[in-house]
């Protein structure tokens, strides 16, 4: 003869509670090293393989020799005179499919949605305080006026603060997304304490630079428009 039924819906109901109590996290999406080395040149359009690597957040070893193969698939081309990597037309075709491989049919735009409305909201006050850094009353500014530029640098701290915990968000559905975070961090921190061409300076590893990287990530990682989008 068998438990009351009683009793048995009761245990029924205790191993449902304990099963929903030890839920299993759910991790990031993670992707192939070899795609991360592919996608920062992508993202990048045409970087050195230091670079390439710290995009990527890769060894530079590692990079090295994903570059050497992306190049025999004549997927990137190497420019000596200085020392850049480039994909080629090829290559741009071949990481469309690739993106596609690595989201898995993941619906990564749905997840990341809420995040990236949040974000689009903050690059607008970056856009403008990008401007308030390199322009005072309409002139170049010289960096001359230590207490405007500290009154600027205090607000980009101030919305390095705020993108932290939306991109780590990100970074908690899409891994290779994380790094951005402290990034960010490393290179804000260089402008607080004084290298005023961390901030907006090109192709130098700025502020500027990885906001930028992580916004062209974003936009082809959900497969957005930028142009339709009127993001820039």
């Amino acid at each position: 003869m068998g438990p009351p039924a009683a009793l048995t819906r009761g245990a029924g109901e205790l191993l449902a509670a304990r099963l929903v109590q030890y839920d299993v996290p759910v991790l990031p999406h993670p992707s192939d090293p070899f795609f991360r080395t592919f996608h920062a040149l992508r993202i990048k359009g045409f970087a050195k393989a230091e670079t390439v690597a710290e995009v990527a957040d890769l060894p530079l070893q590692l990079v090295d020799e994903h570059l050497s193969a992306l190049e025999q698939r004549e997927w990137a081309k190497f420019r000596e005179a200085r020392e850049l990597w480039q994909l080629t037309p090829v290559g741009r075709e071949e990481h469309h499919i690739a993106l596609a491989e690595d989201s898995g049919g993941l619906h990564l735009a749905a997840e990341l949605a809420d995040a990236y409305a949040q974000f689009l909201g903050l690059n607008e006050t970056f856009k403008n305080l990008c401007g308030e850094w390199q322009l005072r009353d309409g002139k170049p500014n010289d960096h001359a006026d230590s207490e405007y530029d500290r009154a600027v640098v205090n607000q980009l701290v101030a919305l390095n603060r705020d993108v932290a915990p939306i991109v780590a968000r990100m970074g908690a559905v899409l891994a290779r997304l994380a790094p951005y975070e402290p990034r960010l961090a490393r290179t804000c921190q260089r402008v607080v304490d004084g290298e005023t061409n961390m901030f907006t300076g090109v192709m130098c590893g700025s502020y500027h630079d990885v906001w930028m990287e992580l916004h062209e990530d974003l936009i082809l990682t959900q497969g957005i428009d930028r142009a339709a989008e009127g993001s820039f």
